[in-house]
């Protein structure tokens, strides 16, 4: 693995047009793979992750530049390969609630696309879970209690999983994973109901 960009940082992002940028399901699975393992990847690797045609996979790669959500790195030595890289260790979206609609609306359409890709994994699950080791199979589960709660309890059930799931995030387990470790999509919302 490549040296880390020299600020590693959770961004909020509010801009509209960087969340119209990030709207796009090839996107999410780039920065989604950057930020969870701190790799520095050509476009040609990127592309078999993403599923899409290294010159494709460029495209997006330079799209999220565009915004400084990814850069280039170092090379491994051969200067004709162009790696890149996660400027961010971690981020989130949040327009606000006085967000003029423009902004509102470029939130709702990410969150579709990344609802959609979660939901595609927990399907995709069901349908292939009968096949998985069985310890696999039993330590799975797909939840969906509802709760009562004030605000303030909940920003403190918010605050407590983050840091329940904290020692377990995939980025800071790469250098010595344990055993038997695989990657888990753990999907949480926590939200008010009518």
């Amino acid at each position: 693995m490549t040296e880390q960009p020299a600020e590693q940082r959770r961004v909020t992002i509010s801009d509209p047009q960087v969340m119209r940028a990030l709207a796009h399901p090839a996107r999410l699975a780039i920065m989604e793979h950057l930020t969870s393992t701190g790799a520095a990847v050509t476009a040609t690797e990127c592309a078999e992750i993403v599923g899409l045609s290294p010159s494709a996979t460029s495209y997006h790669l330079r799209e999220l530049a565009k915004f400084g959500l990814v850069e280039q790195a170092p090379t491994r030595g051969d200067a004709r390969e162009r790696l890149w890289r996660s400027t961010v260790h971690s981020w989130g979206v949040e327009a606000g609630q006085d967000a003029p609609p423009e902004a509102r609306a470029a939130e709702e359409a990410l969150v579709e696309v990344y609802a959609a890709r979660d939901f595609e994994r927990i399907r995709d699950w069901v349908r292939r879970s009968r096949d998985e080791p069985k310890e696999w199979y039993e330590a799975a589960m797909i939840s969906g209690p509802v709760l009562l709660l004030t605000a303030d309890e909940l920003t403190a059930l918010n605050d407590a999983v983050r840091e329940l799931m904290k020692p377990y995030r995939r980025r800071e387990r790469l250098a010595d994973p344990p055993e038997k470790a695989r990657p888990v999509m753990v999907h949480y919302a926590a939200l008010p109901m009518d």
